[in-house]
C-alpha cells in the first residue's frame, strides 16, 4: 500500500527562522543514506542563499558528511517560491515523507496540505524528535506515495467488511437504469443485463435484451 524508499525530508520555511536551523534539519536527514532527498521550499531568497552557505559550513564539520554530502549533492534542492500558495503547491507536488513547516502560518499549511507522510510544525519540532521520542508512527510513504496513502496505523492491520442492500422496488429500478447505461458505455453487456433484469422485474420496464435502459423523466 506504499513504497518503502529512502528517507525524504522537506523544510518549508520563511524568514521567521534562520539558515542554521534549516541547514541542520536538512543534513540531519540526508545522513540516512546516499540517496536521501532533502528539499528546502522557501519564499525568502535571503534564507535560501544563507542556507546554502550554512550547509557548506556544516558539511565541513559533520562526522557523517561522507554520506550526507553525497545525498545533498545528488538529491538536495532549494526551491524559491513567490508566495505561500506556491510553496503549498510545490510541497504537495513533491509529497515528501517528512515535512517540517517553520513559517508564520504553520497551521495554515496543516489545514491545506494534502500530500505528505508526516508534518512537523514549528521550529521547536523536528524529524529527529519524531524518529526517536514524540512519534507518531514512522513507517511513512515515500516516492510520492503520500499522494494517495498515509503512514502505517492500526487500521492497516484490521480486516474490514462492507455490504449493500437495496430495499425498495423503486431504488432497484433507478439504480439498475443508471447501472445499465454505464455498463453499456463500457461494452459490458453481461453486466448491463444484471441491471436490466432488475429494471424489468422491479420496474416493469421492458428493456430489450443487450440494450441500455432508456432514460426516463424523473416525474414518471
Amino acid at each position: 500500500d506504499l513504497f518503502a524508499g529512502p528517507t525524504e525530508t522537506m523544510v518549508i520555511a520563511d524568514e521567521t527562522v534562520d539558515a542554521e536551523i534549516c541547514a541542520t534539519d536538512l543534513l540531519g536527514q540526508a545522513e540516512h543514506g546516499y540517496n536521501s532527498p532533502a528539499v528546502l521550499v522557501t519564499n525568502s531568497r535571503k534564507l535560501a542563499e544563507e542556507t546554502l552557505s550554512e550547509i557548506d559550513r556544516i558539511l565541513d564539520i559533520l562526522p557523517t558528511a561522507g554520506t550526507a554530502r553525497v545525498s545533498w549533492e545528488e538529491y538536495g534542492e532549494v526551491i524559491l517560491c513567490d508566495t505561500y500558495d506556491e510553496m503549498l503547491a510545490v510541497a504537495d507536488d513533491i509529497a515528501s515523507e517528512h515535512v517540517q513547516v517553520m513559517t508564520d502560518r504553520d497551521d495554515w499549511f496543516l489545514d491545506n496540505m494534502t500530500c505528505y507522510g508526516a508534518l512537523f510544525l514549528g521550529p521547536r519540532t523536528n524529524v529527529s524528535n519524531g524518529d526517536k521520542v514524540i512519534g507518531t508512527n514512522h513507517t511513512l510513504p515515500t516516492k510520492k506515495a503520500g499522494r494517495y496513502t498515509g503512514g502505517l496505523w492500526v487500521g492497516k492491520y484490521l480486516k474490514t467488511h462492507s455490504y449493500q442492500k437495496v430495499t425498495t422496488d423503486e431504488a432497484a429500478t433507478l439504480i439498475g437504469e443508471y447501472g445499465s447505461r454505464l455498463c453499456m458505455l463500457e461494452g459490458f453487456v453481461g453486466h448491463a443485463e444484471q441491471c436490466n433484469v432488475r429494471v424489468r422485474r422491479y420496474g416493469g420496464i421492458n428493456v430489450p435484451y443487450g440494450e441500455a435502459a432508456p432514460y426516463r423523466d424523473a416525474a414518471e
